[in-house]
């Protein structure tokens, strides 16, 4: 774990205390619902769980204005090299439509499923060519087990790896990134705009692909589909080839980088359960709380990282509308206090120094090996 330079509650000190009953000790670390329900009871009390559909709709308009801004933009600077710098706020508008596609998949816009899932169909699909279900299979199993080595697919081993053990049989080019790989992240994360389309093109391809019917199947490829050319024919109609192909490569590495800083710090160098004896019977709670990092900050934080800041209370409550979190809080942050949990907050460039830090401590092993 790199060094925690980090805001934490903990609870005080106090004289050591008899041995518990197993019973319960497995009660207090599960909570068995009892930690939980009580926030749960005070956060649906002040409303915080209502959605707020007209905020949602008012912001889905302000990213379709701006990308319709971009693209005037390029209209009217015509076929020039002088149009790549419009990349830089397609991609911004860009990661707005991906965050909007992360709350519709979490219900925090409507609890009407049938709406909910034409809007991320429609941000998803349509607006970045990411498939919506592959991305719902992936981020669903994400949240029920975050940080867990066997039942995270986010810190399964892959070009980056999360925990020594998984460096042992690393070769090749996968050895080298790894030795390397906090110094690396942000040179990959430009690859991770294109990776989410070419991973939700290898789902609807394979037959054993999240989706459950061929009619599910069938809509999807048909918005990839609509995607890729829609996006080929506006740029090709706006720019000559070799600039709008330069152009794409630009907004996607880009889009990339911008994902990448959002989802970075949330859970990277935090506990992982499958480390505790006792991880797997977590209750709800503890999972979340203790594998979650927040990131302080203003209003330009939380539109920059799409609420994605607050991943504590994210993590609690899924379905909580974004412009909740921040209000919700107070109240995770006091009820973490009573239970003596603690409550990890840092500043927006510490929280990378922390993510980056587990990453080169997890490599540091490979490296040792050189100088042996």
């Amino acid at each position: 774990m790199p060094p925690q330079a980090t805001a934490t509650i903990d609870a005080p000190a106090s004289p050591p205390a008899a041995p518990e009953p197993s019973s319960a000790r497995r009660r207090r670390t599960t909570g068995g619902g009892s930690e939980f329900a009580p926030l749960l009871r005070t956060v649906r009390e002040q409303g915080l769980l209502e959605r707020r559909t007209g905020w949602y709709a008012r912001d889905i308009a302000a990213n379709l204005l701006g990308v319709a801004a971009v693209l005037t933009g390029l209209a009217l600077i015509g076929p020039s090299w002088w149009a790549l710098p419009l990349a830089l706020p397609l991609a911004l508008f860009s990661a707005r439509i991906a965050f909007v596609g992360h709350d519709a998949g979490h219900s925090q816009i409507t609890d009407r499923r049938g709406l909910g899932r034409a809007v991320q169909l429609v941000h998803a699909n349509l607006l970045l060519g990411m498939s919506r279900e592959w991305w719902n299979d992936k981020h669903n199993r994400h949240h029920a087990n975050p940080n867990h080595l066997d039942k995270d697919p986010d810190v399964a081993a892959d070009v980056l790896v999360f925990a020594a053990h998984q460096t042992a049989d690393r070769t090749g080019l996968r050895r080298w990134l790894t030795r390397h790989q906090a110094w690396l992240f942000f040179p990959l994360t430009t690859l991770e705009g294109i990776a989410l389309k070419v991973y939700g093109i290898q789902a609807l391809l394979s037959r054993t692909g999240p989706y459950r019917t061929r009619r599910e199947r069938l809509v999807e490829g048909a918005l990839l589909l609509a995607h890729v050319a829609g996006y080929a024919a506006l740029l090709l109609a706006l720019l000559t080839p070799a600039q709008a192909l330069v152009f794409a490569l630009l907004h996607q590495m880009l889009l990339g980088v911008h994902l990448g800083m959002a989802f970075a710090p949330n859970h990277k160098g935090m506990e992982m359960p499958d480390a505790h004896p006792d991880g797997d019977s977590w209750g709800h709670l503890r999972r979340q709380v203790l594998t979650s990092r927040n990131i302080r900050g203003s209003a330009l934080t939380d539109w920059f990282l799409g609420g994605l800041n607050y991943q504590i209370e994210h993590h609690l409550f899924p379905s909580m509308p974004r412009p909740h979190l921040r209000l919700a809080q107070p109240a995770v942050r006091a009820h973490c206090r009573a239970l003596g949990i603690p409550y990890t907050e840092t500043g927006f460039v510490d929280s990378y120094r922390q993510a980056l830090g587990h990453l080169h401590e997890v490599g540091a092993p490979l490296r040792s090996e050189l100088t042996s």
